[in-house]
């Protein structure tokens, strides 16, 4: 059998298209990442940005996705929850949002801003004066639902948060607790026999001493309702 004889010539060539090839490979590479890089800055900087009464153009959106002013509001005073521009915001934003920012903005031709964040509180950073969701405005008070993240919110938070979504609301919840305290107070503490008309006088005073108290630490911490703090970005309503 006979062997066949080693061509230097053919191997130095083909040694030197693979690097060549391999290089070139690698560039493509760092040049996607770049590239990718800098698109997630420049969709962070516009999270950052405070731009207010300004819309984005969509050619097609999901309906299920597109939402109303009204309808945000309403979920943000049931829950307590604030509406406010991302540059407020200082929780974490995942990655998975970002990647959608660009998808959507890959699919549209554009560049989004003016973003909206839906969270509790204690997510923004709010002036002196559980879940977020990001938002994208499309215009004609319609906001587009770009990713929500982090835990559910408690199942029973709109029921706790419900006496402080109106005067009203925080008015019956004062009444009926003042209700509850009064009929706790044993029978016979100020008379041998409690009437109807002692009843409530006791009741109407106990209303007084509630209320003062809810009114005391009200303006002591400086809280508002949820129908009025719900879009506000000052920390101290």
């Amino acid at each position: 059998m006979k062997l066949l004889c080693t061509n230097i010539s053919e191997k130095i060539l083909k040694l030197r298209n693979k690097r060549n090839s391999e290089a070139a490979l690698m560039d493509e590479v760092q040049k996607i990442l770049k590239e990718e890089s800098a698109k997630d800055e420049k969709i962070l900087n516009a999270l950052q940005e405070n731009c207010e009464n300004e819309s984005n153009h969509f050619d097609f959106l999901s309906t299920d996705k597109i939402f109303h002013i009204s309808n945000i509001e309403k979920i943000c005073i049931d829950y307590r929850l604030r509406f406010l521009n991302s540059s407020l915001f200082k929780g974490e934003l995942p990655y998975e949002a970002i990647s959608k920012i660009k998808q959507l903005e890959e699919e549209h031709k554009i560049s989004l801003k003016a973003y909206k964040i839906m969270a509790p509180s204690q997510f923004f950073k709010l002036k002196n004066a559980d879940d977020p969701f990001l938002f994208a405005p499309i215009g004609n008070q319609y906001y587009y639902l770009i990713h929500s993240w982090g835990r559910d919110l408690h199942p029973l938070r709109k029921l706790m948060m419900w006496p402080f979504k109106h005067l009203e609301n925080f008015i019956v919840l004062l009444l009926l607790s003042s209700l509850i305290l009064t009929a706790l107070i044993p029978n016979g503490m100020f008379s041998p026999q409690q009437t109807t008309s002692q009843f409530l006088i006791i009741y109407l005073f106990m209303f007084k001493w509630i209320s003062g108290l809810a009114i005391f630490f009200g303006f002591k911490k400086g809280k508002n309702f949820s129908s009025a703090v719900w879009n506000s970005k000052y920390f101290n309503t």
